[in-house]
């Protein structure tokens, strides 16, 4: 495993070499490939899938489909159509003593990331660390071995096509496999951890490696006093139903208490696409049928059909909601009260915070930044969608003519 390890920093050093040309050309080289290979990457998807009940929340998050393989190259010639974020001059200035000095951004060298059941993620972290200029190790969970198998021996006929050496991406499969990452100190430079809060928070504890937190998304929504409701009803269900497999995924809806007449309303929809909600006695007061509140129904993230409903007196009342409850992913408010949304926008403490927008877009690509490594939700280093920007470090450059400090 060290040996592995060793030569993936060797390959790093050969990547950080190319220029933003020959990375591009993998890139499309892989886009290609990924096309003409569609068959071959759904039948190692379909063994995944076929060990999976299609009950399982995971379930869509692990299927391949055509659709989605274009998706994905579509992704791919995307990252290689963006600015290099390598070599840009991101401070210069002359000292009075005639020092130079500029700070760069450079590439991390090599990047660890811990997924669980989404075969895409080898994609979306390979594209963005070989635009980056890092090598990237992929430990995926054993949900999506065949497919990840398959996919990142795609990508090693198009490195080696390209004259890298397949080392500049790796596959690891075992649970061993994560510990030994984990403690890799000194062979890499960084891991972020993709997926359940289980998993973030192991990674956290275990880790000797830097680590950027990708961190479970506990979402809400606040319908205000003031709220459009021809707004209100589509912006809840997107947030909700779209895909309720995702982080930016709608938990929990909160609700002005003078609004609560327009609740039956809002849910109609949500409970016509299946949708289960866990609501409070205030809710329930209006929609029955409603299954009643636990105290776990807030600050879960569902990751299914089931959301919570929550009443509040106030603004007041839903920020302290979603300060107690929320995971510092995306929060969104229904308002056209200019004053409300000022406040909402100035004090949640949220990596992306909305105004009459679902939380859906809280991605990479619909903030055109690509395709996206996670969602940051602390505040070293990164925050939010991760692209080719945040998946950088720089270095300062001095230049002298002699001097020597006093």
């Amino acid at each position: 495993m060290t040996e592995e390890l060793y030569q993936v920093k060797v390959a790093s050093k050969q990547l950080a070499l190319l220029n933003d040309d020959e990375r591009n050309a993998i890139l499309l080289d892989l886009a290609e490939s990924t096309e003409a290979h569609a068959a071959d990457l759904l039948a190692a998807n379909a063994l995944d899938l076929a060990r999976m009940d299609k009950a399982d929340p995971r379930y869509d998050r692990l299927q391949l489909t055509e659709g989605r393989l274009r998706d994905i190259a579509a992704d791919l010639r995307k990252v290689a159509s963006l600015p290099s974020p390598l070599g840009r001059v991101l401070k210069h200035s002359i000292l009075p003593n005639g020092l130079e000095l500029t700070r760069i951004s450079v590439p991390f060298g090599v990047i660890g990331i811990i997924f669980e059941a989404r075969p895409n993620v080898c994609f979306d972290c390979f594209s963005l660390c070989l635009k980056a200029g890092s090598a990237c190790i992929l430990k995926g969970g054993s949900d999506a071995k065949d497919s990840c198998t398959a996919i990142v021996a795609l990508i090693h006929e198009v490195l080696q096509r390209h004259g890298l050496p397949k080392e500049t991406v790796l596959l690891l499969t075992s649970h061993e496999d994560t510990d030994r990452l984990l403690t890799a100190h000194g062979l890499v430079d960084l891991i972020i951890p993709r997926g359940s809060s289980r998993l973030i928070n192991y990674v956290r504890e275990h880790a000797q490696v830097p680590v950027i937190e990708t961190g479970a998304g506990v979402v809400h929504c606040y319908i205000d006093r003031a709220a459009d409701l021809e707004k209100a009803i589509p912006i809840v269900v997107n947030a909700k139903t779209r895909r309720v497999s995702v982080c930016n995924a709608l938990d929990c809806l909160i609700i002005h208490r003078d609004r609560l007449k327009d609740l039956p309303t809002i849910c109609q929809p949500l409970v016509a696409k299946g949708v289960i909600i866990e609501a409070d006695e205030a809710a329930r007061s209006v929609c029955g049928d409603f299954i009643a509140a636990t105290p776990s129904s807030f600050g879960t993230e569902f990751l299914s059909l089931r959301m919570a409903v929550k009443v509040v007196g106030s603004l007041d009342e839903a920020l302290e909601h979603i300060a107690r409850y929320g995971s510092g992913h995306s929060e969104s408010i229904v308002t056209e009260d200019p004053e409300a949304a000022r406040r909402f926008l100035a004090e949640v403490d949220a990596a992306c915070v909305y105004h009459n927008a679902p939380t859906s877009f809280t991605d990479g690509g619909q903030f055109g930044l690509g395709a996206e490594i996670g969602i940051s939700t602390q505040k070293l280093h990164a925050r939010g969608p991760m692209a080719l920007e945040e998946i950088t470090t720089y270095k300062w450059l001095i230049k002298g003519n002699g001097q020597t400090r006093p």
